[in-house]
């Protein structure tokens, strides 16, 4: 099957809405080649360029991606194969407004550090992997794609939020070699994806990651809602080794009662367990990790090791 390629330019949303219309309509089991610009709109291309305020548009997302079949109450696997550069530097920026250490006197804002890209294999033996610098400082290229979502069933939500349908996310799992299962809310399930980073610690304290345009390659699939062992609310990430239940609150205690939850409940299903030992189950093998706590809405995970838990698909 021949890889199509989806381009911000065909189409990028900065709101995930029940009623968004496709760029692109593609069958199941599809291979695409998606296309992103940096969530900043190229705004910042040097260190004197900086953002005042948080824009109004934010994190574009290439998209939407129609997935024929996808209905609600179904499953959208989106198997993430590789992510590229498709540019030479990132950025990382603070904005007055915005930010864990928002408001801190000590903390200057605005202000940008652009991260130059290294190119793997440049300083000859070794194969080299592929750095940004900050100052004298390397930074290993490890990109994650920060927002990537589906339609939502009732509600629209910016491209800087996240929610049950996905969104921004910002999750450093969201990478190459992971899959990730969405929800479906909305017929097509209407996938898209953008704000991508070439390297982003947990909790993205200062708001960005270092901020940079992607070429990310991915397979899409349906998976009947019924073939599955539970009910799927939430995105859900695999990884070589867990499975890892994403939920997003108001607060960091309900984002971590709700990804403690949806672990409890694929325990439940895998061990034929009842509620209570799933949870106590939970409290032995599951691992919370936060992934943003800058957003409207704040971000984690609950990892399950895979010995813990099959597929629950």
């Amino acid at each position: 099957m021949s890889r199509r390629r989806v381009s911000h330019e065909d189409g990028a949303i900065y709101e995930f809405a029940p009623d968004l219309e496709a760029v692109e309509t593609v069958e199941p089991g599809a291979e695409l080649t998606i296309e992103t610009r940096d969530s900043l709109d190229g705004a910042i291309q040097t260190e004197s360029d900086v953002i005042e305020a948080v824009p109004e548009e934010v994190n574009a997302a290439t998209g939407p991606i129609g997935v024929e079949g996808a209905e609600p109450g179904d499953v959208l696997r989106v198997e993430i194969e590789d992510v590229r550069l498709a540019e030479d530097r990132g950025r990382v920026v603070t904005i007055d407004g915005f930010g864990l250490l928002d408001g801190d006197e000590d903390i200057e804002a605005p202000r940008t550090r652009i991260t130059p890209v290294s190119e793997a294999g440049e300083d000859g033996e070794g194969g080299r992997e592929p750095t940004i610098a900050f100052d004298d400082l390397e930074v290993p290229v490890e990109p994650v794609i920060g927002t990537i979502g589906v339609a939502p069933a009732t509600e629209s939500y910016t491209t800087l939020v996240p929610h049950d349908h996905g969104g921004n996310l910002d999750t450093t799992d969201v990478t190459g070699g992971n899959t990730v299962y969405f929800p479906v809310f909305q017929e097509g399930a209407m996938l898209a994806m953008g704000d991508c980073k070439a390297a982003m610690a947990d909790g993205e304290m200062c708001g960005t990651g270092a901020e940079v345009a992607t070429e990310i390659d991915v397979t899409v699939d349906v998976i009947d809602g019924d073939e599955a062992t539970v009910d799927l609310e939430r995105p859900l990430v695999e990884t070589a080794d867990a499975w890892k239940p994403i939920a997003s609150a108001e607060t960091l205690e309900e984002a971590c009662r709700l990804a403690n939850r949806d672990a409890v409940d694929l325990l439940a299903a895998e061990h034929g367990f009842d509620d209570t030992d799933a949870y106590l189950f939970s409290s032995l093998t599951g691992g919370l990790e936060i992934s943003q706590v800058v957003d409207p809405l704040v971000t984690v995970r609950n990892a399950i090791p895979k010995e813990y838990l099959s597929s629950p698909f």
